[in-house]
């Protein structure tokens, strides 16, 4: 199972991610720790990247599909996996379609993660409130004003990718407002829909046509006995 979840920050997707990660059997991709690895390990793409990040410049679309690329092909990805953080743009998708499509294999889904970012503004405001009254230490992303930001650019660069994937027919949307659990499971019934059942009015127009083609036969049979008999 290959699969994106869509989001702005703090829709939830690391949590739904780790439990498909357990569920399907698949791996959590994410582009900064591929990066890092292929840098590690000496390979030529990552010898590319690490000189383009020495530059301080940002690896470009190519170098990060190819990580990507190496990546799924090894073992404990032929299961499956999740990309996190990748693709960021239409650009980025296109490209990795057309890598997918060049190792013969294809998205089995892409889950949009549906929230209201004011709800989002709060919920950071009351963790942080509730994080000073006890005396805790807060998270780097717990700042209103940074979360701001952060969903501001994945509205601009990244939300459009909701249109790209529904016109590829792969695109399912859910409430990612909800509880933990309901979102799980909305997310599953959008992975594996149950089969539709026929309607009613389905199923008695089949007993209908079922029905006129044995009165057919039963009518034509009666006209052969009937024309064998008056030839005796």
């Amino acid at each position: 199972m290959r699969l994106i979840l869509l989001g702005p920050p703090g829709a939830g997707k690391g949590t739904q991610s780790q439990r498909l990660v357990k569920k399907h059997g698949i791996v959590q991709l994410s582009t900064g720790e591929m990066l890092r690895a292929a840098v590690a390990a000496g390979t030529p793409i990552g010898q590319r990247a690490k000189d383009i990040m020495a530059c301080g410049e940002l690896c470009p679309d190519d170098v990060v599909v190819a990580i990507v690329a190496d990546r799924i092909d090894q073992p404990d990805a032929k299961r499956g996996f999740i990309l996190d953080g990748f693709p960021r743009t239409v650009p980025q998708a296109v490209a990795l379609d057309r890598m997918l499509s060049a190792k013969g294999m294809k998205l089995d889904g892409v889950i949009e993660l549906k929230v209201d970012a004011n709800i989002l503004y709060d919920r950071i405001a009351n963790r942080v409130a509730e994080a000073k009254a006890r005396g805790e230490a807060l998270r780097a992303d717990d700042n209103p004003d940074i979360l701001r930001k952060r969903i501001e650019a994945y509205r601009v660069q990244t939300a459009p990718l909701v249109d790209y994937y529904r016109g590829q027919g792969v695109l399912g949307s859910v409430n990612g407002m909800a509880p933990i659990a309901e979102v799980a499971a909305a997310i599953d019934r959008v992975l594996d829909p149950a089969p539709a059942k026929p309607s009613g009015k389905k199923a008695v127009s089949k007993t209908v046509v079922t029905c006129c083609i044995w009165l057919f036969v039963v009518n034509a049979l009666l006209g052969i006995i009937m024309i064998a008999w008056t030839g005796i």
